[in-house]
């Protein structure tokens, strides 16, 4: 991880097929573009390789976890079941459509713990997301369990785990809906850009005519049509200059994420020296995409001592725990209601705040990743990064 990692002649040709034709919108001019169609190509492939009958494509992660939730129909006064350890995204899409987001702890998978899911869930809640996070599955059996017992729809936020399986079934295509990201760190990257797949062709053509202005593509789904419109919709397409990275990257998904499970497994092999190390569950060993290897001491005290020698032999590890970015506690607009609006939405409405967030909501996630030490592997490890890594942790499993 990232897909630039790889980037070749493969991107140079899709892309240099695009500026032949002079065409970066991805609907219309069909004299002109010669019958290249580089986002549509791209979201039947991504759809094939997923397993998917429908992928609809979109400008970015955050995107398209709006789209889903727009065309599930949630909105105001709804809430959203989401995780405390995520990127920001996710909980901003909930609150962008209008909704509550519901936080829960994690558990050893770093994902969604459906003990907690289950008492946080009310006659409000409208949608649950479980994040596959930093690469691995969530216990998305066991989520999708408890949401069919009360009827709530899933989506599935994929950002970090395309290419992630559970027995062979692609992560993503266990929900209503299955969400990523190919923005400029991702495993495969567009740039920008993003992705929805679903098993329901009613819920892709909303998502179809939402991501487009609503526009209606009744007479030619997943690409346009007539000129009326069922709905308002919102600016959310992809380019082709995206879609041509995209078929390019996607074609190079499976071997990415066998060099990163090789390149994983020799780092994880160092680390499980560290007396008293364990390591984040991983559902299937096989089907993990292996962005990022995850280890946990028993203390948050040992934790900071174990990555204090690893960061003096240069290779330093995570710990989500000080994160701004990805960890509840560490999110200050989010417990403070920070907003831009003057009437205070989205934490506000009327002058009454919706909402309060707890910065102790979550003991056990805190307790958690504070002892948890994280390395993104790369797709290429190079010989000389390969044994500053493996040496540091040989050192810190000295001391």
């Amino acid at each position: 991880m990232p897909g630039f990692e790889v980037f070749g002649e493969e991107e140079k040709q899709q892309i240099q097929d695009v500026l032949d034709t002079g065409v970066l919108f991805r609907y219309e001019f069909g004299e002109q573009r010669k019958g290249v169609y580089k986002v549509k190509e791209f979201e039947e492939a991504f759809a094939q390789y997923t397993g998917s009958p429908h992928a609809q494509a979109v400008t970015s992660g955050t995107a398209a976890l709006k789209v889903a939730l727009t065309a599930l129909g949630v909105g105001g006064g709804d809430e959203v079941i989401t995780q405390g350890f995520t990127f920001v995204a996710t909980w901003e899409a909930i609150f962008d459509v209008g909704a509550i987001p519901v936080f829960t702890e994690v558990d050893t998978t770093l994902n969604m713990d459906p003990a907690d899911l289950e008492k946080k869930i009310t006659s409000k809640t409208k949608a649950i997301i479980p994040v596959h996070m930093l690469g691995a599955p969530a216990r998305i059996e066991e989520i999708k369990a408890i949401a069919d017992k009360h009827g709530i729809p899933i989506v599935e936020d994929t950002a970090q785990a395309p290419g992630a399986r559970i027995n062979g079934k692609h992560v993503g295509s266990f929900g209503a809906c299955g969400t990523f990201s190919f923005d400029s760190v991702k495993t495969i990257t567009t740039g920008e850009g993003g992705m929805v797949i679903t098993n329901d062709p009613q819920l892709w053509r909303n998502m179809s005519e939402y991501h487009d202005h609503g526009h209606d593509h009744a007479v030619n789904p997943g690409g346009r049509g007539g000129e009326g419109r069922s709905f308002i919709g919102f600016n959310f397409r992809m380019m082709e200059l995206q879609g041509a990275m995209g078929l390019a990257q996607l074609a190079k998904l499976d071997d990415i994420v066998a060099s990163q499970q090789a390149n994983k497994a020799v780092l994880k092999k160092a680390a499980a020296a560290i007396p008293g190390v364990s390591f984040r569950e991983i559902l299937d060993e096989k089907g993990d995409s292996a962005t990022f290897l995850a280890f946990m001491l028993e203390n948050k005290e040992r934790a900071a001592a174990v990555n204090e020698i690893l960061r003096e032999n240069g290779a330093g590890a995570i710990n989500f725990a000080e994160n701004t970015w990805h960890f509840y506690p560490q999110w200050e607009h989010l417990l403070a209601g920070s907003t831009p609006c003057n009437n205070g939405w989205p934490f506000a409405e009327g002058g009454k705040r919706r909402v309060i967030y707890d910065p102790k909501a979550l003991p056990k996630s805190a307790e958690l990743m504070s002892r948890t030490l994280v390395y993104q592997v790369p797709v290429k490890l190079s010989d000389e990064q390969r044994d500053r890594m493996v040496s540091a942790l040989q050192k810190a499993a000295q001391m």
